[in-house]
């Protein structure tokens, strides 16, 4: 098939449309040429009060909210979350984490639990076994010291006696019966001699007198030897069967200490290990719990922002969004009023002062105009915004509102315009209207004849759109707002450059610092870059753009 082809007579109207109204505009008495002609007209050198004032962009944030934040340990994962907006009431789920691992968890420790309960019950059961078992050694050690005593005392009140009077009365019988053999021998010689006796009748008789004699010494010689070795051994072994004894009670003591200092603490061991599984379990619980985030307070639910954006900022808070401990989760805002956060460039930073009054715009309600004042200004930079500019440092700053609107929501963009200083009567041209001519500060002043004549002026305090002069042009004069053709602008030689430079080198040394300024106003007003035939400003970052031909007039009408 074959492709229809298109005819080019739409695009030839249409271009020669085009051609038609840029001949137009730039002709005789084109737009283009009523506003470079409205430039070339420029702005009159006005005489009055002049405000200075910083204006940066902020948001809105409740006063005093109620902050969600994630309470689970480590990293999770939101699976539920309320839709941003949505008022809530005290005690509604909000969100839910990802507690699946957490529950796992959970259910590992309770076995914990039970085996830590398991090892305490145990060991107090060991130790009471072990001090039924110290009682009954003790009782035995005791026992034992109690024979030995009794021991003793019967050997030396009973044993003893009993044998020493034993052996003595051994000796007295074998002394009688020597004394009787003797007698009988006696009678047995005489009857011998006379022949009534045989010679073996008498040697018998005499047999019995020597062995009567023989049991007396060895009666003797076994008392003897009762009185010098055997009770001296016995009396000793007694007292040494005591002595231990005693030793013996006291080690069985001391053992039974030790047994049940090491009861003990297997006892506090296990207990603390309970106490610590317990714990541990208790704690896993919480986390359980924490996985599902109430609603402290009934109110408008706000979405918090991750961390780590390249600009700063980061994403809003959804589900699926992986959040870190501690980390705001969203806010409710409690009925107490709202603030403005915003960034102050460290240009400005020592302009701005706690307690300055402040005049808030909000982007969403464009036809009303509030008031504040600043409540807080950060001594350090705010680290995030070192993504958005390396060599920017921002310092985060908090504006109270005193007049707010119900209409007003957390997030909202506005601008705020604080006052720093106000002077009463300075002659003040557009901030446009200031040039870099040969390292001088100039402005352009539009002579009799129309032609623009250079001149050096001395610029003194300024703000977004105006720079109050010290010096250089007066009152009713008219000064370009862009450059004369053919003029090339000089960059800028520092790197503080723009109107917050200005502004911040106005504020610390008052009107006088113009004088000082001359020769080196590229480091206090906006850079024009090289330009030809028409100047061109650039407003910074969250800046007023600088204030034209056509609203000029208007601005200055603002000021007086």
């Amino acid at each position: 098939m074959t492709r229809r082809r298109r005819s080019p007579l739409p695009l030839i109207l249409v271009l020669l449309a085009a051609g038609a109204a840029l001949a137009w505009g730039v002709g005789p008495g084109a737009w283009f040429a009523a506003e470079e002609a409205a430039i070339q007209a420029g702005a009159p050198v006005r005489r009055g009060p002049l405000d200075i004032t910083v204006v940066q962009r902020g948001n809105l944030a409740a006063k005093n909210s109620v902050v969600l934040r994630s309470e689970i340990e480590g990293r999770t994962t939101i699976l539920f979350l309320e839709p941003e907006g949505t008022f809530v009431e005290a005690g509604q789920v909000v969100a839910e984490l990802d507690a699946s691992a957490l529950e796992d968890r959970l259910v590992a420790q309770d076995i914990a639990v039970q085996n830590a309960q398991a090892a305490y019950t145990k060991a107090v059961q060991d130790r009471t076994i072990q001090i039924s078992q110290n009682d009954s050694d003790i009782a035995r050690a005791e026992q034992d010291l109690e024979f030995a005593r009794l021991e003793r005392t019967k050997y030396l009140e009973g044993d003893w006696p009993q044998q020493l009077k034993k052996a003595e009365e051994d000796i007295i019988l074998a002394e009688e019966e020597l004394a009787q053999a003797r007698q009988t021998w006696e009678w047995s010689k005489k009857l011998y001699d006379k022949g009534f006796y045989t010679r073996t009748q008498l040697d018998r008789d005499e047999l019995t007198m020597n062995r009567s004699q023989v049991n007396v010494e060895r009666a003797r010689r076994a008392k003897e030897l009762l009185e010098q070795f055997d009770d001296p051994k016995r009396r000793k072994e007694l007292n040494a069967a005591v002595v231990e004894a005693e030793r013996e009670l006291e080690r069985v003591k001391l053992q039974a200490a030790a047994r049940l200092v090491d009861h003990d603490t297997a006892v506090r061991t296990a207990e603390a290990r309970l106490a610590l599984e317990k714990e541990k379990m208790e704690k896993l619980q919480r986390q359980v719990e924490a996985a599902t985030i109430r609603a402290p307070i009934s109110g408008m639910l706000v979405y918090g922002r991750t961390e780590g954006g390249r600009m700063g900022g980061g994403e809003p808070i959804q589900e699926g969004t992986e959040v870190r401990e501690r980390q705001e989760i969203a806010t409710i805002p409690r009925e107490a009023g709202m603030i403005v956060e915003a960034s102050l460039h460290e240009s400005v930073l020592k302009m701005v002062e706690v307690g300055q009054d402040c005049l808030i715009r909000v982007d969403a309600l464009p036809d009303q105009t509030f008031h504040g004042k600043v409540e807080f200004v950060a001594l350090l930079p705010d680290r995030q915004s070192w993504w958005a500019n390396p060599n920017q440092r921002l310092f985060k700053t908090q504006i109270s509102i005193a007049d707010g609107s119900p209409e007003m929501r957390p997030g909202m963009s506005c601008s705020v315009e604080i006052l720093v200083d106000r002077l009463e009567d300075v002659l003040y041209v557009p901030v446009q209207s200031i040039f870099v001519v040969g390292g001088k500060t100039v402005v352009f002043v539009v002579g009799p004849n129309g032609e623009p004549e250079p001149r050096e002026v001395e610029v003194g305090p300024a703000s977004e759109k105006w720079a109050s002069i010290v010096a250089g042009v007066e009152e009713g004069e008219r000064v370009l707002l862009s450059a004369p053709p053919g003029f090339r602008a000089e960059a800028p030689n520092t790197a503080g450059d723009g109107p917050e430079a200005a502004r911040a080198k106005g504020a610390r040394r008052g009107p006088e610092a113009g004088r000082a300024a001359v020769g080196a106003g590229g480091g206090r007003l906006p850079a024009a870059g090289r330009m030809e035939g028409r100047s061109e400003h650039r407003p910074g970052p969250g800046r007023t753009p600088a204030a034209g031909s056509g609203d000029a007039p208007e601005a200055a009408g603002r000021q007086e």
